[in-house]
């Protein structure tokens, strides 16, 4: 089972990534674009079958390592 995790800086944390992603943007003619939040992506290949279970490992991944749950959030789509 694969699980998609996507994590995201909460609302409120300054994003130093975000704004320069923003400001290249503009300079490369891209207008209109008002802000800019940056994230990861990652994708893990779980042997669990279970959805359940699949989903509360990755959960604990999140919790312990993947994500810092001070300034991030996250959220979990099996497939």
């Amino acid at each position: 089972m694969k699980a998609k995790v996507h994590i995201t800086l909460k609302n409120g944390v300054l994003d130093p990534q975000g704004k320069a992603v923003q400001h290249a943007l503009g300079s490369l003619g891209f207008g209109g674009v008002n802000d800019v939040r940056q994230g990861k992506y990652i994708e893990l290949d779980l042997a669990e079958t279970d959805p359940a279970k699949a989903r509360e490992t990755a959960e604990l991944m999140c919790k312990q390592l993947l994500a810092n749950t001070v300034i991030e959030n996250y959220s979990i789509e099996l497939v």
